[in-house]
């Protein structure tokens, strides 16, 4: 086994152990409850809790490797880094729902080394690494083959980093290209689903390193188009996220142009 290899088991174990401790703090389905830290971006116990296990159970594995959570920020320095977002969709998590995850990647430089994303409320565990393709529940998966935007399917999820009016402009532009559009709540699982083929493509203007670190090496061994996300300012202060099914992706990428930030990681390519 390699070492990739042994990182990836290492890896779905954790995760699968953060999920069920995470399902304990599950509440019944209502109002939220949990703290708002700003507009629709909660924080529950859970986060907490689920993030200081996977730190202290990484370092005691890999001691060598770097580590960064949603809350906690850069706990260890290292050339290889995990990073982890507790429970990617809180909003729907904090409302007693299903659609939220345990993300758990590891990334080297601007390489996606490989990815982790536990769903436990759905019983859905996706898995990759870096040449060894992509899981759904120990089931390779592609990326759809969809080829135009009138059959698509397609997520574009919402950021309060970004003016309300751009977010309206392009899901009407991406109505206007005929595609259907979707909204889960959940960055990390719109780009599962877009690697799964369940979606056709996920757009968010402005996505953080840990909604998307998992993801990244996931689309990729799907065959997904994806933004070179870490080859701009996105490890450091977050930016735009493409995903799409490869034969859309040139159209979806010419939807979300108009709308580009100066410093998106955007790319005709």
């Amino acid at each position: 086994m390699n070492d990739l290899d042994t990182r990836l088991e290492a890896a779905v174990g954790l995760a699968r152990a953060a999920g069920d401790l995470a399902m304990q703090y599950l509440p019944n389905p209502g109002a939220a409850t949990a703290t708002l830290k700003g507009a629709q971006d909660w924080l529950t116990e859970a986060d907490g809790a689920v993030e200081a296990f996977l730190a202290e159970q990484i370092g005691e594995l890999f001691p060598e490797d770097g580590f960064q959570g949603e809350e906690g920020g850069e706990l260890r320095p290292g050339q290889r880094r995990w990073v982890v977002d507790p429970i990617d969709g809180t909003s729907n998590f904090a409302r007693g729902g299903k659609r939220w995850c345990v993300s758990l990647g590891l990334i080297e430089g601007t390489t996606p080394l490989l990815g982790v994303l536990v769903a436990p409320a759905l019983d859905e565990v996706y898995a990759a690494r870096l040449g060894g393709g992509a899981t759904l529940n120990r089931r390779t998966i592609r990326a759809a083959s969809t080829t135009e935007m009138p059959r698509a399917m397609i997520e574009v999820g919402w950021s309060p980093r970004r003016p309300n009016a751009e977010y309206q402009a392009i899901c009407a532009r991406v109505q206007e290209a005929g595609a259907m559009l979707r909204s889960g709540g959940s960055g990390a699982m719109g780009l599962a689903d877009v690697a799964s083929g369940r979606l056709d493509g996920y757009v968010e203007a402005h996505i953080n390193l840990w909604d998307v670190a998992a993801g990244l090496a996931i689309l990729a061994e799907a065959g997904a188009y994806v933004s070179p996300f870490l080859d701009g300012s996105g490890p450091v202060s977050g930016d735009v996220i493409i995903a799409a099914a490869p034969r859309i992706s040139a159209e979806l990428r010419q939807i979300w142009r108009p709308h580009a930030p100066q410093n998106a990681a955007f790319t005709e390519s």
